[in-house]
């Protein structure tokens, strides 16, 4: 078991010092202003904002953002997440439009659409996903596209609709190890989420799977190992890992904060088990850098097939 790094002593729940490695600089570049401006002006919803994401301030410079489409209300009440909890709005059917409008004006090589649960949905909202995407095809056919979808609470034919509006990539997170469900993801079930990317690989065999785990939650290394073991075996191609931030005192705690050292060395593990790419370390997140690791998924692919 991996024991070194900043740890909280079980006594105390109080915020743990963040250390230098994951702290990040204020927001406060000319790429970042232009990016908040029009998201602002479409009237879009954004991950980067909802979950309190610390790679904020690069990604906007760089003019990349990871949009929420269907509301910025979830039906579930994660205790890791910081997007909000309660009765969400209706369907915005316009949504899709302007959001193939952000893209096409920011001009993004690769795309990465998510959502808030819609447990209230006969189809847990992925029409609104197919239509995100068929819009983003027509308006920029160049762009690539990934989804990271929610598990959809088993709506039939949720993931099938997805996968046959052809994305590149199909991105479902894992989020932690299966002991700590109970605690950090209440209403999802750990074998349905790795059971949502194996279908979506079946459904289609060229389609790049992806899913990401949290690290610092109170896991140990052998537990982590063990999800990567389950990943693999369910043909995922894509790993992400970590750190997990508390967003407020409300939230789960952080038992620790993972040294550098720690990533490298799971992500040596990862490659090691057969992944094509993997992304670790303290401010990994789901869609950091995703237009240049869709790139390198890519090329890793082509080298396997040759």
């Amino acid at each position: 078991m991996l024991t070194s790094g900043v740890q909280l002593n079980s006594s105390d729940q109080r915020y743990l010092r963040k250390p230098n490695w994951i702290r990040v600089k204020a927001p406060i570049s000319v790429g970042y202003t232009e990016t908040k401006k029009l998201i602002r002006a479409l009237n879009l919803n954004t991950v980067c904002e909802e979950a309190s994401c610390p790679n904020i301030a690069e990604c906007w410079s760089r003019g990349h953002a990871t949009v929420m489409i269907l509301g910025s209300v979830c039906t579930r009440k994660c205790s890791f997440c910081n997007v909000v909890t309660g009765r969400p709005n209706p369907v915005d059917l316009e949504e899709p439009a302007r959001l193939s409008a952000a893209v096409k004006l920011l001009k993004f090589r690769h795309v990465v659409i998510t959502s808030v649960d819609r447990d209230d949905l006969d189809d847990g909202g992925a029409a609104q996903f197919v239509h995100c995407i068929e819009g983003i095809r027509q308006t920029s056919p160049a762009t690539t596209i990934e989804v990271l979808t929610p598990d959809f609470r088993r709506k039939p034919g949720a993931i099938k609709a997805v996968v046959e509006a052809l994305p590149d990539v199909y991105n479902h997170n894992i989020e932690t190890v299966p002991r700590l469900y109970s605690e950090v993801r209440k209403a999802a079930s750990y074998d349905h989420s790795l059971w949502v990317l194996k279908r979506a690989k079946e459904l289609n065999g060229n389609l790049f799977t992806k899913s990401g785990i949290m690290v610092g939650l109170g896991e140990d290394s052998n537990e982590v190992e063990k999800v990567m073991d389950d990943m693999r075996a369910h043909n995922i191609d894509f790993l992400t890992m970590g750190q997990y931030l508390q967003p407020s005192d409300s939230h789960f705690p952080v038992a620790r904060f993972i040294p550098p050292s720690e990533f490298h060395a799971y992500k040596r593990l990862a490659f090691d088990k057969g992944f094509l790419m993997v992304s670790a370390s303290p401010l990994t997140r789901s869609s950091y850098h995703a237009d240049e690791d869709f790139i390198a998924l890519k090329a890793a692919r082509a080298a396997v097939n040759t």
